[in-house]
């Protein structure tokens, strides 16, 4: 399934790292980076991660672990993210 994933980042370090892209390679993810000093490449990223911490993130001070994290996360992305907001 990961064939025709693209992950799409700015050009910091941790993007451009060998192990992170050596990772990429392994689960067969495509990497797309933004142009240098070119920010507005990836403007619906930010515009994402803004929502996503201002309405899904915030609200919780703390999460009780990683799997409520992560099922929260899921379905804000996919229950409400995608299908309720414009």
């Amino acid at each position: 399934m990961t064939g025709d994933l693209i992950i799409h980042t700015d050009l910091g370090s941790q993007y451009t790292s060998d192990d992170y892209n050596q990772r990429l390679t392994e689960l067969h993810i495509r990497h797309s980076y933004s142009r240098k000093g070119c920010p507005y490449d990836n403007a619906p990223m930010e515009s994402f991660r803004a929502s996503l911490k201002e309405e899904c993130v915030y609200p919780v001070p703390v999460f009780e672990d990683y799997e409520t994290a992560a099922a929260v996360l899921f379905e804000y992305v996919h229950a409400f993210y995608n299908r309720k907001r414009i």
